[in-house]
Parts: structure tokens; sequence; C-alpha cells
């Protein structure tokens, strides 16, 4: 069974970072692709960054491009974003998602077969 668990999340002030982690069991992410997405309170869900696995591509929500980035922990199950120079509107709860028939990044969740709980990200001084 494939199940995917989100970490890192946390408040941190504007301007400030932190790495989200995404680990996956029950499955070898190697033809994957992973989506991590975000909802906030009173909008709608946002994909924010994607990545195939096996080529590495990548591909970025405009509100996110330039202080995200989305990469795979060498050789392991694990999918980390890191995020740089936070704003209170990236507050939301975010989660990763997971697809073995994807051969290119989306941000587009109902692609996806697989999603993990969450993690809360709060932006706040």
């Amino acid at each position: 069974q494939v199940q995917l668990v989100e970490s890192g999340g946390g408040l941190v002030q504007p301007g400030g970072s932190l790495r989200l982690s995404c680990i996956a069991s029950g499955v070898t992410l190697d033809d994957y692709a992973i989506g991590w997405f975000r909802h906030a309170p009173g909008k709608e869900r946002e994909g924010v960054a994607s990545i195939t696995i096996s080529d590495g591509s990548t591909y970025y929500a405009d509100s996110v491009k330039g202080r995200f980035t989305i990469s795979r922990d060498n050789g392991k199950n694990t999918v980390n974003l890191q995020m740089n120079n936070l704003k209170p509107e990236d507050t939301a709860v975010y989660y990763c998602a997971a697809d073995y028939t994807l051969g290119t990044p989306s941000i587009f969740h109902h692609e996806y077969q697989y999603t993990g709980q969450g993690t809360q990200v709060t932006v706040s001084s």
C-alpha cells in the first residue's frame, strides 16, 4: 500500500524559509511524478510544484517560481520542497501527491492517484 507522509511544516516569519519533505512507503519513486499542493481556508486548492523523478523535470506555479524548489533526496524515497522568502499568502496546509502514470510534471491534483495528509505552514510575524 502506498503511503505519503509530509513533514517540516511550522510557523515562520515573512522572509523565512522552510523545507517540507514527502516520504513515500510501499513504492519506489523512480518512475513517479510527485506534486506539492496547498490549501488555505477560503481558497481553492493550488498546485505549487511538481517533479518527474525519472528525468528530474520540474514545473512551478507562477506564485512560487523563484522561491520554491522541488527535488528528490538523493536515492531516497523522499521529495523535498524548499521554500524561501516565504510570504503570509503562502500560509496553507501543504500536501504531496504521487502518480505512476504521469510522464510529465503536473500541478493538477485530479491527475494524481495518491495523496498525503498534509502539514501546516504558517507565515506570520
